[in-house]
Formats: structure tokens, sequence, C-alpha cells
């Protein structure tokens, strides 16, 4: 209970937290199908929040749903939170790059490539990168 206190955590790493306690493996078990019953843990409900905080930190779609694969968590679920092709997406990237670079156009090959290494490392799509520094 003091792990879900803090904050969301999957199911996948509350087990993992548990399993490095020492619990029993059946015990682990029963706890998560009991939380999960009750409504106090959600793979969802984690995804969705995880999803708007990293959002909001200026991340993009890549990325997130990379953290969210080693987190335990891909599929279906990732998939209904994080659609790249979303306009908020774009918003988002528009903002970090002016945030980052200014909002003018970059002065050479050099800095126009170093613009593109940053917002691939934060994790947004190179086809949306391109049109945002095409548009410029």
């Amino acid at each position: 209970m003091r792990l879900l206190a803090a904050r969301e955590h999957s199911r996948v790493e509350l087990r993992r937290k548990l399993l490095a306690r020492r619990f029993a493996d059946a015990d682990i078990e029963q706890v998560l199908d009991d939380l999960a019953e009750r409504g106090l843990q959600s793979d969802e409900r984690f995804v969705e929040q995880y999803v708007a905080m990293r959002r909001n930190r200026g991340y993009g779609p890549l990325r997130i749903e990379a953290e969210l694969g080693e987190r335990g968590l891909a599929g279906a679920l990732v998939d209904a939170w994080i659609d790249s092709r979303d306009p908020e997406w774009h918003e988002t990237l528009v903002a970090v790059a002016r945030r980052k670079f200014g909002a003018g156009p970059p002065a050479d090959p050099a800095a126009m490539a170093k613009r593109v290494r940053f917002l691939q490392y934060r994790g947004f799509p190179l086809g949306q990168i391109r049109r945002l520094l095409l548009d410029e």
C-alpha cells in the first residue's frame, strides 16, 4: 500500500518491487489480484497518468512508448493512449523546439542536425520533425 500511496504503479513494477523484498511469488500474485479487484491498482490508470506526465515534460510518443515497454506495458493498452498522429503531439513538438531553440529557423546544416538529434532523442517521429523544420 505504501508503494501505491506514493504514485501509480503498473502491475509489473509492483511485482518487481515485491520480489526484490523477497515476498513469495504466490503471495505477490494474490495481493496484486486483490489490489486490482478493489481498484487500487490499474495499469490503464498508470498509463494515462504516465503519458500525461511525460508529455507535459516535453517528451514525444516514441520515447514514452519505449519507457512504458521498459515498465512491462505494451500493446493495445499503450496504443489506446499514444497515437503519434494526434495533433497534440505536434503542438508538444513545437513547444519543445521553441523552448530549446527559439522561434527562428536553424542558421546552418549543423544547427539543423542538432535540432533533429535533440527532437529525436526526446521521442518525436522524424516525419513530424521534418515537417516542423521545413515550416520554419
